[in-house]
């Protein structure tokens, strides 16, 4: 069964085993509950026969001073309950956002793309929280008030059966009417949630394009787009709302019926000399004691009903499968020196045409591999496949004569650098950016990577230098200066393959100039395979595969290539060749100048090659 199917019953039983590494302290928990029942159920009693020893003026005192000794222990019990449940919910939440956090970085980009950043980080923050809550009132008050009415039924019956049917008779109504409101709110409150977690898909969509939103003055128009989310999800609560409220009336009904009816048949039993004073005041005291614990329990399944579509959120979560799910016997990449070759390898989305077929060629170790080629020509989806993001639906990878379908994920993924378009950085210090490629780093390790990679001149120039604050996403850079951090990241990594998705995509030449004087440093001894628009990053490579439609339709080095009668040089053709008017210091590729072609930047190099041309995909 799904997560989106589970009962309320189903969710809680789901909840409380992930309790299961602490499970010794929490039945420890549970058994006190048990006690501590006991005790709340036997303080009705003495108080009866204290009632009952002071009428007929026999001592008090001894049944009053177990009536005292008892009520301390219960204090004493209820604080400990309370400060070890509190403490063990804390961190089993804590270790439940870990787990759940984790998960979510192994889910495909596709999930992530479908929900929103927003959504995503609503579904652990919330579900945890709701799971927080859950366990805290289930050890600190659901398991006594449980315990406490199953300990009550028998009690009240072995004293008066008649007035234990007053009892049971609450119980039975508390729980028709908890039945009856949980399934005219349902629905409600499942669309009230899904409301609820758009609202926090749009907010976070919104404030992660706040510039975008300034610069077309869309301010007033999303937040009174926003405003009518907000009113779609009171016109779904609110009626859900009004049903709680009705509960607690007729709830509130019922414990006051349940009260008179306790004082009205008592009284004729006693009347009768059927039921004496002091067992009058027991079933008062037991039908308050009934009242608060139904009470307790409703105000328990309430909660579970409302955090129900969170906590299922949370589940489908951890149940939802990764793109990639590691052999059981996969071993690490060894010995790599960076030889990667492709076997007839194909992949499809579903069942859509989008993807790749028969794939063959070979990169040798040292060697740059240009993959080109319109958009949705399968070009990303060969280079998540090298990554394992997806796994073929048939033909090898091959790295090293190791297949990399039995291959440790990390090892596979440590052996390989990335430089993305968009450089991908943390709201972290700028060393702490650089480092993410390799974590023990020294400061004098970090510090050669950014000269490396051009980037060290800049990063003093900032307050703080290496511990300057870039800002989410980097926002306090350049578009040039993120790209060099992500050079240097690449470079202290110093793994034996690299992969440049469109790193100099966007750039104006000067600035181009530079990142490409970092990535010829970056390249040098690695196997390199390379996405680009821009002919100056693909006109120096050993190879240049063309794709069209997931296939490769063309391979070979630039010159031939562009000399042809094929995609690439129609590509080449369409694009142009002409620049920005500051060339900087960019030079001609070494095939272009063998051709006998011009060397005047403004014939060489296209900037026309954009995404009608090259596309991303």
């Amino acid at each position: 069964m799904s997560s989106q199917e589970m009962t309320l019953v189903q969710i809680y039983r789901r909840a409380l085993r992930l309790l299961a590494p602490e499970k010794v302290l929490a039945i420890a928990l549970a058994s006190a509950g048990v006690i501590i029942a006991a005790i709340q159920l036997a303080e009705p009693i003495l108080f009866g026969k204290v009632v009952d020893a002071l009428s007929k003026g026999e001592g008090a005192f001894p049944i009053i001073g177990l009536w005292a000794a008892l009520g301390l222990f219960g204090i004493l019990a209820n604080v400990t309950v309370a400060i070890y449940a509190d403490r063990l919910a804390h961190r089993r939440r804590l270790a439940v956002m870990a787990d759940v956090f984790e998960r979510a970085m192994t889910l495909p980009q596709a999930y992530h793309a479908a929900r929103g950043s927003g959504t995503v980080i609503r579904t652990i923050v919330s579900g945890c929280s709701s799971l927080f809550w859950l366990w805290l009132g289930a050890m600190r008050e659901q398991l006594t008030a449980f315990f406490g009415i199953v300990l009550l039924v028998p009690t009240a019956l072995s004293m008066d059966y008649r007035m234990a049917g007053i009892l049971a008779g609450t119980a039975v109504a508390y729980t028709l009417m908890n039945v009856f409101v949980m399934r005219r709110t349902s629905a409600g409150q499942s669309a009230a949630d899904r409301y609820d977690y758009a609202i926090s898909g749009r907010i976070g969509d919104v404030i992660g394009n706040v510039s975008v939103v300034q610069s077309y003055a869309r301010v007033g128009a999303e937040a009174e787009d926003l405003r009518g989310m907000i009113k779609d999800l009171m016109n779904a609560q609110f009626p859900v709302l009004t049903w709680w409220g009705i509960l607690s009336v007729l709830q509130r009904a019922a414990a006051t019926l349940t009260m008179v009816a306790v004082f009205a048949i008592g009284a004729i039993l006693a009347s009768r000399g059927e039921l004496t004073v002091g067992e009058i005041v027991a079933f008062v005291s037991f039908a308050g004691l009934l009242i608060g614990k139904l009470d307790q329990l409703s105000a328990f399944v309430v909660r579970v009903h409302q955090q129900g579509p969170a906590l299922r959120m949370l589940f489908n979560m951890l149940d939802e499968s990764a793109a990639v799910v590691e052999s059981p016997d996969a071993k690490p990449l060894e010995n790599v020196a960076g030889d990667v070759r492709f076997e007839d390898v194909s992949f499809r989305y579903g069942e859509g045409p989008q993807g790749v077929s028969d794939l063959a060629f070979h990169a040798r170790a040292g060697q740059t591999l240009a993959l080109v080629g319109p958009t949705g020509s399968g070009k990303s989806t060969s280079i998540a496949l090298l990554q394992r993001f997806r796994s073929p639906d048939c033909g090898r990878i091959i790295i090293d004569g190791q297949d990399i379908a039995h291959v440790t994920l990390a090892s596979l993924r440590t052996s390989i650098a990335v430089v993305f378009q968009d450089a991908g950085l943390f709201n972290r210090t700028i060393g702490d950016n650089i480092r993410i490629g390799k974590p023990d780093a020294s400061e004098a390790e970090v510090k050669r990577a950014a000269q490396l990679a051009e980037a060290h001149e800049f990063i003093m120039a900032k307050p703080q230098g290496y511990d300057f604050m870039i800002g989410e996403r980097g926002a306090s850079l350049s578009g040039g200066e993120r790209q060099r951090i992500a050079i240097a990241r690449a470079i202290l990594k110093d793994a034996p393959i690299l992969i440049l998705d469109e790193a100099t995509s966007a750039l104006d030449a000067e600035t181009e100039a530079k990142i490409k004087r970092a990535l010829d440093t970056l390249r040098k001894g690695r196997t390199t395979f390379i996405i680009a628009h821009r002919l100056s990053t693909v006109a120096d490579a050993d190879e240049i595969i063309v794709l069209d439609h997931g296939r490769i339709v063309e391979r070979g080095r630039f010159t031939e290539l562009a000399e042809g009668d094929g995609l690439f040089a129609r590509l080449v053709a369409e694009g142009g060749f002409t620049v920005p008017k500051t060339t900087g210091d960019l030079e001609a590729p070494a095939e272009v100048l063998a051709a006998g072609g011009s060397t005047r930047p403004a014939d060489i190099y296209p900037s026309g090659i954009h995404d009608d041309l090259f596309g991303s995909s």
